[in-house]
């Protein structure tokens, strides 16, 4: 390793034990390189810029996100929440199954885990303890049910991912769809089982003419995936025109359908977009330096050396990323997990001959764990913040929804069918 490479991990694992933004400790990093390099520090700008100047699918990052934010604006949130308590009817355990399936639904609008868990989370959860059933296992499953929103399409990660893999966001979108719906299975399944536990109360069975109605009045926004998804696999539109289609539809169904979003609630969703948008921009563009740099010290390339050495086998590959992933999850941000360490992995899983599509939903998949892993899972702090249920006992509850999360990951990392079957089947892959 070189010197200016040296310099450049030192400061940057300093800013990371001191908590600074990860975002400045890679900028900061950047420039330590280049200083020591001897390189022409315009290099950094230079970088930044043209990540966002030669790369038209990023721009559909920060339209799913303001579309996520009209969604917890309005009452979209609701009529999706009673749209799924419909659905299960008298079964026990029924409202925790009304919070896997809401957030199934809910990801098919927004691909954001964030916007799931922070906006109909909070509703599940009321309606969860005001029902019976223990606050901590009211959070658990938010958190956990909240990941199914960046493997099911649309999904802010997977376009990330596609930008920097090259992939298809068509295909990836596509690939998401079983292993989403897997979960939503294995998450019911669990709750099943830990409700005639614990006994936890049967939901009201609703009449047909009152689910006719529920489901009259969420059609609205139970369309918004489907005009999304219609739109971008016929070849109507690009991912980023869907995602600009979806924050206006988002508009639309909220103000005339709805009737709940003035001009002060899309004042609040532009403030809240750009300093979403804000943070993971600079987010990005810092990692465009890190990869440049990486790409020049040949790291990727160093790596994949050195695994070769070990064993050449593509399940070997996929068990080592599965587990490293996992614990850097566990402490750092998912964000800073892809943008810094999926682009030094890429080449590698290239050269072993794993399909990129594959690849990107198990990284995605294992990063979505990540979300809701003790110490530091985002989902967990969320949750806790809206309910004021303690941490700790949330933290103890998470422990079998994780264990569930990681047998699907088992199992749509072994099986690359199960997330190949569709996009093959479409023939947007051979």
């Amino acid at each position: 390793m070189s010197l200016a490479m040296t310099a450049t991990l030192i400061i940057f694992v300093l800013i990371f034990i001191l908590r600074m933004p990860i975002a400045l400790g890679m900028i900061v990093s950047a420039v330590a390189y280049f200083l020591v390099k001897g390189g022409d520090l315009s290099l950094v700008i230079n970088q930044v810029v043209n990540t966002y100047y030669t790369n038209f699918v990023i721009i559909a990052v920060p339209l799913f996100i303001f579309t996520a934010n009209v969604m917890n604006s309005g009452k979209v949130t609701q009529m999706i929440f009673r749209f799924a308590d419909g659905l299960v009817g008298g079964m026990r355990g029924a409202l925790g199954h009304v919070n896997v399936l809401g957030s199934l639904i809910f990801a098919g609008m927004t691909g954001s885990a964030i916007a799931d868990a922070a906006g109909l989370g909070k509703i599940e959860i009321e309606a969860m303890n005001d029902s019976g059933f223990d606050p901590a296992f009211s959070c658990a499953i938010t958190a956990a049910s909240a990941t199914i929103g960046p493997i099911f399409p649309p999904s802010i990660p997977l376009v990330i991912y596609a930008m920097l893999s090259g992939t298809s966001v068509g295909a990836l979108f596509l690939g998401g769809m079983v292993p989403a719906i897997l979960l939503t299975v294995a998450l019911m399944i669990y709750i099943a089982i830990i409700a005639k536990v614990r006994n936890y109360p049967r939901g009201e069975r609703v009449g047909l003419r009152a689910f006719l109605a529920f489901s009259f009045q969420a059609l609205p926004a139970l369309l918004t995936p489907v005009i999304l998804l219609a739109g971008i696999y016929t070849g109507v539109m690009t991912p980023t025109e869907a995602g600009a289609i979806a924050g206006l539809y988002a508009i639309v169904i909220a103000v005339f359908a709805y009737k709940a979003f003035g001009w002060k609630d899309l004042w609040q969703v532009v403030k809240q977009t750009v300093s979403d948008v804000g943070g993971t921009s600079i987010m990005i563009g810092a990692a465009a330096i890190i990869s440049y740099i990486v790409a020049r010290e040949q790291i990727a390339t160093q790596l994949g050396a050195w695994i070769m050495s070990i064993s050449d086998s593509r399940f070997f590959f996929l068990f080592l990323v599965n587990i490293v992933i996992l614990l850097l999850g566990m402490f750092i941000d998912t964000s800073t997990i892809q943008l810094i360490f999926v682009p030094i992995l890429l080449p590698v899983a290239s050269a072993l001959g794993i399909d990129m599509i594959h690849f990107g939903l198990v990284v995605t998949f294992n990063m979505m764990v990540g979300l809701s892993t003790p110490p530091f899972g985002m989902l967990l702090f969320i949750t806790s913040g809206i309910s004021n249920t303690p941490l700790k006992a949330i933290m103890k509850e998470i422990m079998w929804p994780i264990v569930v999360m990681l047998l699907v990951l088992v199992v749509i990392t072994y099986f690359p069918d199960v997330v190949l079957f569709l996009p093959r089947a479409t023939g947007m892959i051979v």
